[in-house]
Order: C-alpha cells, then sequence, then structure tokens
C-alpha cells in the first residue's frame, strides 16, 4: 500500500503564492514519477505538472512559467510552488505518484487533494 498525503493548500488573493507539498508512504521501493493535477468545480481533472526519479521536468502550458515542480527523494515528496496566482488557478490540487513497491509490483497511487483558492 501506498498513501499520499497533500498539505499546502489555502486562500490566497490574485498575484499571491503558495507551495503545496506531496508525501508518500507506505511500502515503497522506488518512484519513478510525481505529478501535480488539478480540477476546478465542474471540469475534467488536468495534469499540471510532472517530475521523474531523475529530476526532469515538464509542465501544462497554462502554467509554465510560474509554476515549479520539484521532489526530495529522501523524503519521499514532491512540492509545487506556485507562483503570481491567478482566479483562474482556483481548483483541488491532487498528487499523484507512480513506481514500484517492496515486492515489485507496480503502483499508481493518488492523494486525497488540497483546495487552493484564488481570490479576484
Amino acid at each position: 500500500q501506498v498513501q499520499l498525503v497533500e498539505s499546502g493548500g489555502d486562500l490566497v488573493q490574485a498575484g499571491g503564492s503558495l507551495r503545496l507539498s506531496c508525501a508518500a508512504s507506505g511500502s515503497i521501493f522506488r518512484i519513478e514519477s510525481m505529478d501535480w493535477y488539478r480540477q476546478a468545480p465542474g471540469k475534467q481533472r488536468e495534469w499540471v505538472a510532472g517530475i521523474t526519479r531523475i529530476g526532469t521536468t515538464s509542465y501544462a502550458d497554462s502554467i509554465k512559467g510560474r509554476f515549479t515542480i520539484s521532489r526530495d527523494n529522501g523524503k519521499k515528496t514532491v512540492y509545487l510552488q506556485m507562483n503570481n496566482l491567478k482566479p483562474e488557478d482556483t481548483a483541488v490540487y491532487y498528487c499523484n505518484a507512480r513506481g514500484l513497491t517492496t515486492l515489485i509490483v507496480q503502483f499508481d497511487s493518488w492523494g486525497q487533494g488540497t483546495q487552493v483558492t484564488v481570490s479576484s
């Protein structure tokens, strides 16, 4: 079993910043990739950013230049630094991790989500 716990969501004014965290725990042998997704009210969940085990990053066009993803492999934690937030960034942000368990079985786990609200 692999568990992901997100934190850091809050209410912030437009132009402000937040830092989300997602910590993984459980029977983890190796985490290959960690990604952030978000889901706004009435919309489908969308991918935001991802980072591989060796640190290769990728971003959705909508947040490129404003958000930065990073990870601490030792802490099994991924971060999302969000700057210059806009009202359209309002959503529940979810963490996803994929890798191998200690039984060398692939896992694909999701966190419970953290709410980010940006006021205009």
